[in-house]
């Protein structure tokens, strides 16, 4: 059974990447941008050796990022939300579902009231049916 990419998954990203994709994937996942990513990367080497460990194990351990991994460019600014910041994300999207839900209350209101009733039968008066 073939499981589907998840977006919210950490994954390295080697067509992006100079050496395995690390920084590449660090820079995607967190939103970061990728040179300012490989810079510190590599100040981080010069002053803390073990990095460099770190770095050879991520490369090894992560999977390399999927091909179509996003539908678009929004469903990849979503996923990226819920990895940076999941308590906004959440919030967002609680805001949204409490939109719509009101914007439906306020329609069947609409269709359940006199006023659909009478509204439907001018509209079919006009139209001379």
């Amino acid at each position: 059974m073939k499981r589907e990419p998840n977006p919210a998954r950490f994954y390295r990203d080697p067509e992006a990447g100079r050496l395995g994709g690390v920084c590449a994937g660090i820079a995607d996942y967190f939103g970061f941008d990728l040179t300012l990513t490989r810079v510190l990367t590599i100040i981080g080497m010069l002053f803390f050796p073990t990095l460099i460990l770190v770095y050879v194990a991520l490369w090894w351990l992560l999977p390399t990022k999927p091909g179509k991994l996003y539908r678009d460019a929004e469903d990849q600014e979503f996923w990226r939300g819920v990895r940076v910041s999941p308590a906004a994300t959440l919030s967002d999207v609680r805001h949204r579902f409490r939109s719509n839900e009101a914007r439906l209350q306020r329609m069947e209101r609409y269709v359940t009231s006199r006023n659909f009733g009478l509204d439907r039968e001018f509209q079919d008066l006009e139209r001379g049916d």
